[in-house]
């Protein structure tokens, strides 16, 4: 009877798993430039000192869904959307350089150009950082041309270039705080093909609807599996009120 309970047990830990990921990739179904997570079960099998005989369910995120999201115009010269499999990269928590699709750039009180989330975004040289200035255009190329406070509007002046990495032919993978990452911990390399468009957003590739489907049928196998305990819990009992001696 405890292979069927924990049968069901494992599966209940999938199921929780699952319904995680699906409650994470709809609290930002609204997020600039967020790729939804794809998780899926796998075996995990018990180790002991003789053979294997039993396996866990597991279920964990595998890997995120890269299909573009919808771009919209904003009108915004700090906004850019960025084309086809680029990514770009910024400087996350920990200081290492990671890569996003977000581009709804803003800056600092320093000076300091970030995405919405506050992460510094990476130049030619490293963070880029902007002074103060009348207007300011960004380039297909990423190029980043400003005119200086009190300047004149017909000669802007190109400040930096926003690095813009393309994964292909690398490994990355995204981690828990969202970006995504070279896996062997190295950087991506410029790619001077790479292309954004001015004044728009890239949305969210989350479709809403395929989530509430999936979350639903995350609860239904949470329900069967729960059956599934109590069922256990029905046949030991019948099987102990069979053991028991007349008179006992």
């Amino acid at each position: 009877m405890d292979r069927m309970v924990n049968t069901a047990l494992t599966a209940m830990r999938a199921a929780l798993s699952r319904q995680s990921t699906i409650a994470n990739n709809l609290a930002n179904a609204n997020t600039t430039g967020f790729r939804a997570e794809i998780a899926n079960a796998s075996t995990v099998w018990i180790d002991g000192q003789t053979f294997r005989t039993r396996a866990q369910s597991g279920e964990q995120v595998l890997g995120a869904d890269m299909k573009e999201g919808s771009v919209v115009s904003t009108g915004n010269p700090m906004d850019v959307a960025i084309n086809g499999e680029a990514f770009l990269a910024v400087q996350a928590t920990d200081g290492s350089e990671a890569y996003t699709r977000r581009g709804d750039l803003i800056l600092s009180d320093s000076g300091l150009l970030t995405t919405g989330d506050g992460l510094p975004v990476i130049g030619n040289s490293g963070p880029i950082t902007l002074p103060p200035f009348d207007s300011i255009v960004i380039a297909k190329d990423g190029s980043i041309s400003i005119v200086p406070q009190g300047g004149d509007p017909k000669s802007p002046q190109q400040i930096d270039r926003l690095k813009l990495a393309n994964p292909k032919g690398s490994q990355i993978a995204k981690g828990l705080d969202g970006l995504f990452r070279e896996v062997n911990g190295g950087v991506l390399p410029d790619d001077p093909l790479g292309r954004v468009t001015g004044g728009s957003l890239e949305g969210s590739n989350v479709n809403a609807t395929e989530m509430l489907v999936q979350m639903i049928e995350a609860s239904r196998a949470w329900e069967t599996q729960v059956k599934l305990i109590d069922t256990a819990r029905q046949i030991d009992d019948g099987g102990a009120s069979l053991m028991k001696l007349p008179g006992a």
